[in-house]
């Protein structure tokens, strides 16, 4: 509210704010795959990173889903090039993210410095390995002496620990990863010195996150943008500051369905109307988000789902990672990723591979409005086309479905796959 004038609230539907949430995440209209994997990590800001691979791993399923049967090694280009376009640190979780946005993490480096812990106590050896990186980088855990100590997962050696923290407060940098290895230099050889010597306060960072936040999620609630860019305490402050303030750059909005408003404030003729209950990016809402819908699966990683709440609000989907689950308690699988058809989420399917044939261990399908013949078929076809695209892009040739729940859907789905796919899923 700049001036302490509180800014208009726009109102907008349900299927507005879904339509427009699309769009700004690149499944709608041809826009979002002009400029591929580059211009698409722009655009999201941040693309999730996460050590399970089953088709691929989630930060290439990222590509795919948004830009088609794009390369899977021009994804990796794309993400750690030399020099460096974008680099490994903590967003929504660890993440891809470009290096022009290098200064708007300066305080989270500062945050980490002050506290000197993260899961493990820092080693008094952490100069030791920072002038080793220094000298001998760019290198890997191995390189500096190996990871573990022999023990479980999270039985890091010193060096491991050291390295970590060394990358968390900004001294090393991973611009690149060989064999899911991160790969370490020192900051000042690969971030380029205007973006190094850069230093914000922590509400100039906290804003510019806010902004790139709001601008990849189209429209948010205040706990969407918290969550994207993991803030809290002072920092949740901060935020509040930059939305509040207009620094973010984004405009309050009131959309139908996303709950209770708190508050309300009059309209002109004096009529109680409801207060704001999310932030929207205005070139979001500049123009009617038109164009064709993606069809395609979805990483449990990508940012159109990585967060359940909003997941359930904005598609009325419920979706749970099942891969940290014991797998006689799954539902719908270790790796469910939720298929993306019309705009909607219209099921989930939990893939594998056995030789070059794609294997659906489950298909799931939501629930519809009095499914007659016709809407089952339309999900069936939609669910066909997802899975071999899919699967030609992972290199498969055949698909093979094991199991699917709802037995009014396991005829049309056979039926479906039997003929060969039509169009790239746009």
């Amino acid at each position: 509210m700049p001036n302490g004038i509180p800014a208009p609230v726009l109102d907008l539907s349900a299927d507005e704010a879904r339509r427009a949430i699309l769009r700004a995440q690149g499944f709608l209209g041809a826009d979002s795959r002009r400029g591929g994997v580059t211009a698409m990590l722009r655009r999201l800001a941040a693309v999730q990173l996460d050590t399970i691979s089953v088709l691929a791993r989630s930060h290439e399923l990222v590509a795919y889903a948004r830009l088609g049967a794009v390369g899977r090694a021009a994804v990796e280009r794309a993400y750690w090039h030399e020099p460096a376009t974008a680099f490994e640190y903590w967003c929504h979780a660890a993440c891809v993210v470009p290096i022009d946005d290098w200064p708007l993490y300066a305080f989270r480096r500062r945050a980490y410095r002050e506290r000197r812990y993260r899961w493990h106590e820092v080693p008094p050896t952490i100069d030791k390995v920072l002038e080793q990186v220094r000298n001998e980088g760019p290198v890997t855990t191995t390189d500096l002496g190996g990871a573990k100590n022999g023990g479980p997962w999270w039985d890091w050696s010193d060096v491991k620990i050291a390295v970590e923290f060394l990358l968390d407060i900004g001294e090393v940098v991973c611009t690149r990863r060989v064999g899911w290895r991160r790969v370490y230099d020192v900051a000042e050889r690969v971030v380029p010195p205007a973006l190094l010597g850069r230093e914000l306060s922590d509400a100039e960072c906290v804003q510019g996150l806010a902004g790139h936040a709001g601008r990849a999620l189209g429209v948010a609630t205040r706990a969407d943008l918290a969550d994207f860019i993991r803030v809290r305490g002072a920092q949740g402050a901060l935020l509040d500051e930059a939305l509040l303030g207009g620094g973010a750059g984004l405009v309050p909005v009131y959309v139908d369905g996303w709950g209770t408003p708190r508050g309300a404030v009059r309209g002109a003729a004096g009529a109680a109307r409801p207060a704001a209950n999310a932030w929207a990016d205005p070139a979001a809402l500049a123009t009617a988000p038109r164009g064709r819908h993606r069809t395609t699966p979805l990483s449990p990683f990508d940012s159109l789902v990585w967060d359940r709440a909003r997941t359930e609000r904005v598609f009325g989907f419920t979706h749970r990672l099942e891969a940290y689950v014991p797998k006689d308690k799954r539902v719908h699988g270790y790796f469910t990723m939720p298929v993306l058809a019309g705009g909607r989420l219209i099921g989930r399917v939990d893939p594998a591979r056995d030789g070059s044939t794609f294997v659906a261990r489950q298909v799931g399908f939501e629930a519809g409005p009095a499914r007659g013949g016709a809407a089952r078929a339309a999900a069936a076809e939609a669910m066909s086309q997802a899975l071999w695209e899919a699967a030609a892009w992972v290199g498969c040739d055949d698909v093979r479905v094991e199991r699917v729940g709802g037995p009014d859907l396991a005829a049309p789905l056979e039926a479906a796959l039997r003929r060969p796919p039509v169009g790239d899923g746009s």
